[in-house]
């Protein structure tokens, strides 16, 4: 079962998100209101996700997804930030610093919950359209991934998994198995230096190696 940690200074935004999560069956691990009081909470708790306010009055989402994953670089919970709008630049700066996803506060409950799951599972990218559009607004391509090494096949796979395909779908597309697809992907994420598919993505644009 997944459970999930909600950081939130607004105390009703809190409460709407814990009832829709608890209506479907997610558990709520605990709350915090600032992303000062993440780091803790996180060890304390051990939850699968942090749905993570993007903009706190002590610290931010984006600071506290990059502290997060500094103390807990291996075992750290998925991060998914909410924000209010999603073109906003603290959006791509919080997947640059980590953050597996991102969602809008004005989201029906039914996307809240597949949000968390998509994440919690890690076989697929949250909204890759909106995560193209952000690149295009802010990436600025620095050729990262010039010395990564990746093979063709690698390089192919990263593309697909940043058009928003799971690895079930990958293996449709390429006729492989999905085994096979699933160390294909470990490969690209090992190579590249990141925790997910998301980060994998992020530094896929930012190097220019796929043009959004």
């Amino acid at each position: 079962m997944t459970s999930v940690l909600i950081v939130d200074d607004d105390e009703l935004i809190r409460a709407g998100l814990r009832a829709i999560l608890a209506g479907a069956g997610i558990t709520v691990a605990g709350e915090v209101e600032d992303g000062s009081e993440v780091v803790q909470a996180a060890l304390r708790l051990r939850p699968d996700v942090i749905l993570m306010d993007v903009r706190m009055p002590r610290l931010d989402g984006i600071q506290a997804t990059r502290l997060l994953l500094a103390k807990y670089p291996a075992d750290a919970p998925k991060v998914l930030v909410v924000t209010t709008f999603a073109n906003d630049e603290y959006v791509y700066e919080a997947l640059q610093a980590g953050a597996s996803g991102f969602l809008l506060k004005r989201a029906r409950p039914e996307q809240i919950v597949e949000a968390v799951r998509v994440v919690a599972r890690g076989d697929s990218l949250l909204f890759p359209a909106a995560i193209k559009n952000l690149a295009a607004a802010y990436a600025k391509p620095d050729g990262h991934l010039d010395g990564a090494g990746l093979t063709a096949r690698e390089a192919e796979v990263l593309a697909l998994m940043a058009d928003g395909l799971s690895n079930a779908e990958i293996a449709e597309r390429l006729v492989l198995g999905v085994e096979t697809i699933k160390t294909h992907v470990g490969n690209v994420l090992g190579k590249l230096g990141v925790r997910d598919r998301t980060q994998a993505v992020v530094v896929a644009y930012k190097s220019g190696f796929i043009s959004p």
